[in-house]
């Protein structure tokens, strides 16, 4: 078996022990001489793993019954159309931090409804950084505040909890869910993707304050209201029962290694391994994110040119450091080293920076 690192940003790694778990049981899940993907999501065996994944999440988060997880599918995309459609209205709108690309296309979304608005933007800086609280210019008649937690393809984050007063904050955490101990009190909706960094592609989390989501506008179509997966578990319609088993699987596993403050312990040992080969690489390698707000999920940079670029990702692969290469917008390279990358894996492409810059 060959098993690179994997440096993609999504979908990504995923813990190693969580894949030989869900190989071992694939063909006889719970004795019920079914796969996963094969028994009916109204079966006591599937009910089990739903319900437990819920609760892992919510103790993991330290969030109590005053709190719901739904497990929604259409990708954080459709969180971007279902958030303006729910809670925003003309008369009070959804208001939005533009910190990166996804951020963006929440209040394009918004936008296109008529019930959007901009509390502040990083564009003109091409997104090298998150806004900083001062900056945020908070209308206390809005609906909400959206923020993109962490910004895939830009390398930063958010290292601070908007003070928004009395507007609820509501979170995009696609990216850097689970990853580190968070004041999660203090966000009225929070929702992420699985496929970066808790599971394969096929569901979005949502964790919510019940008192926001038990009642929606009886207006929205039925799988556009919040209150629809509310009130039944998340279990209308056929939820994707696979990805949300693994993403219980990669709870109990963040669980079992110590929490999310163990997560946050490795991630930065991770995040400082690459860092640190960018810094003290006189200038060969380039950070596109300001330092202060430097991701501890993806790692961007640039080489001095795309000639050489181009021979890091081939030369990388090579030594089985998988998935290293920018997104288009931005060029050059993106490390994501989310959760499931191990530290060893960080050391190895940092060793490999290291070299790479001295052969050239």
């Amino acid at each position: 078996m060959k098993r690179v690192y994997n440096f993609n940003p999504g979908p990504a790694t995923l813990p190693l022990e969580v894949l030989k778990e869900a190989q071992a049981e694939f063909l006889d899940f719970d004795g019920s001489g079914m796969s996963i993907i094969e028994i009916s999501h109204r079966s006591k065996p599937y009910e089990k793993v739903h319900n437990q994944a819920k609760a892992d999440i919510l103790e993991l988060m330290g969030l109590g019954d005053d709190y719901e997880v739904l497990f929604i599918q259409g990708g954080a995309s459709l969180q971007f159309a279902m958030i303006p459609m729910n809670f925003a209205t003309t008369e009070r709108k959804g208001s939005y931090v533009l910190s990166g690309t996804f951020s963006s296309n929440a209040y394009k979304e918004a936008a296109t409804l008529g019930v959007g608005e901009v509390a502040a933007s990083t564009k003109e800086e091409n997104f090298r950084r998150v806004p900083r609280q001062e900056e945020l210019n908070i209308n206390p008649n809005v609906a909400y505040l959206h923020v993109c937690y962490n910004n895939t393809i830009y390398g930063t984050e958010f290292h601070y909890v908007p003070d928004t007063g009395n507007v609820p904050l509501f979170a995009d955490m696609s990216s850097d869910m689970l990853s580190r101990p968070v004041d999660f009190k203090k966000f009225s909706l929070i929702y992420a993707g699985v496929q970066k960094n808790l599971g394969p592609a096929g569901v979005v989390i949502v964790v919510a304050r019940r008192e926001l989501i038990e009642k929606s506008l009886d207006t929205l179509p039925t799988m556009l209201r919040y209150d629809t997966f509310y009130k039944k578990n998340s279990l209308y319609n056929t939820p994707p029962a696979f990805s949300i088993y693994m993403v219980g699987k990669v709870a109990a596993w963040i669980k079992s290694c110590g929490g999310l403050t163990e997560m946050a312990r490795r991630n930065s040992i991770k995040a400082k391994l690459l860092y640190d080969a960018i810094d003290s690489s006189d200038g060969f390698y380039r950070g596109h994110a300001d330092k202060d707000s430097r991701s501890f999920m993806n790692v961007t940079f640039r080489l001095p040119s795309e000639e050489l670029e181009k021979k890091f990702v081939a030369e990388a692969l090579e030594q089985n450091l998988s998935g290293v290469k920018g997104h288009r917008s931005v060029g050059g390279m993106r490390a994501s080293i989310y959760n499931a990358m191990p530290i060893e894996g960080a050391e190895a492409l940092a060793d490999f920076m290291n070299q790479f810059r001295k052969n050239n």
